[in-house]
């Protein structure tokens, strides 16, 4: 079975590109496959100039330390860590000095400095997926990842984690790549492209 076809996709520095798409369309494989999560079958697959065909998954993980960021639907959070533990985690494994200040600041940044020692639980859908946001951003990337990032969240939660989004994509000036259900969180991205059928089509 063909799950993707003939795809060619070229996502340049700090552009926010959109990939769209009715449900079993093969938007998170494109996705997991863009980012090293997943091997092609055929084809290649290239992050920062680098042929991840070439490595093995410790070589792939490499390669994204420090330069790759997730955000993901169901938000993946650690739920016996604290907001601030679930920040500095990532920074912390690649052994980043300055892990706490960062954490510190970019919660800040997404409205939640009043609640750095809240663990998942505590908070509420909107709240956990800022935690995920900061902990993406919090390591400055070169490109993000984001799967769904307001697919669990009402309406209103969902447009305030969209204006994040870009904000942080703004200031950090980090490459953007999502899939998404919601016309307007693709509708804020200089490109948007559909997949149909295992084809990607450029919608402009």
């Amino acid at each position: 079975m063909t799950i993707l076809d003939q795809i060619n996709l070229s996502v340049y520095s700090k552009q926010a590109v959109a990939i769209v798409g009715a449900s079993g369309s093969g938007k998170s494989t494109l996705l997991g496959l863009l980012a090293g999560l997943d091997n092609p079958t055929s084809g290649e697959v290239r992050l920062f100039e680098t042929s991840l065909n070439n490595l093995d998954e410790d070589g792939r993980a490499r390669l994204r330390a420090g330069k790759v960021g997730f955000v993901f639907q169901s938000f993946h959070l650690l739920p016996h860590l604290t907001a601030l533990e679930n920040v500095m985690l990532p920074m912390e494994l690649a052994g980043d000095v300055k892990a706490k200040i960062k954490a510190l600041t970019v919660l800040e940044q997404v409205g939640l400095s009043l609640r750095l020692q809240h663990t998942p639980p505590q908070l509420s859908g909107g709240e956990q997926q800022r935690v995920a946001l900061a902990r993406a951003f919090a390591g400055h990337p070169l490109i993000l990842f984001a799967d769904e990032p307001t697919g669990n969240l009402d309406q209103a939660t969902g447009q305030r984690i969209i204006e994040l989004l870009f904000s942080l994509q703004m200031e950090y000036g980090t490459t953007l790549v999502l899939v998404t259900h919601d016309p307007i969180l693709a509708g804020r991205c200089e490109r948007c492209y559909s997949l149909e059928g295992g084809v990607l089509v450029d919608s402009g």
